[in-house]
């Protein structure tokens, strides 16, 4: 497999309505920072990653919702604590932790803006 095959996404948008509600959700759910960079016309806020990790921000803008693209975060050896967090952050658990065997597990939550995503742990 070419370099350029290796990682599909390259980059996603999650949509919100609330930037700063979302950014206290996604750092409580994914145990790491999201950083907010306001610019001039806006703000985002960018979720942790590095090297050749896929990246991501949230977004003002577009309209959240729960039956477009499902997107998989990194929620690894810690799902138990990602999902308990989704509910004390103002989401909902769609799908408490189930199995996707051979590839681990994963939870179904709507996030504080709406959006349906999906939390993995390959453990």
């Amino acid at each position: 497999m070419s370099d350029r095959a290796a990682n599909q996404v390259v980059w996603f948008d999650i949509p919100v309505t609330d930037l700063d509600r979302a950014i206290r959700f996604y750092t409580a759910v994914l145990g790491s920072p999201v950083t907010r960079h306001d610019f001039p016309g806006g703000a985002l806020g960018v979720l942790a990653h590095g090297g050749d990790s896929v990246g991501g921000c949230l977004v003002m803008g577009g309209k959240p919702g729960g039956d477009g693209p499902l997107i998989y975060l990194n929620a690894s050896g810690r799902l138990d604590q990602a999902v308990a967090a989704v509910t004390e952050h103002g989401g909902t658990v769609l799908e408490p932790r189930r199995s996707i065997a051979p590839h681990g597990w994963r939870a179904l939550v709507r996030d504080s803006e709406g959006n349906r995503v999906a939390l993995h742990s390959p453990d």
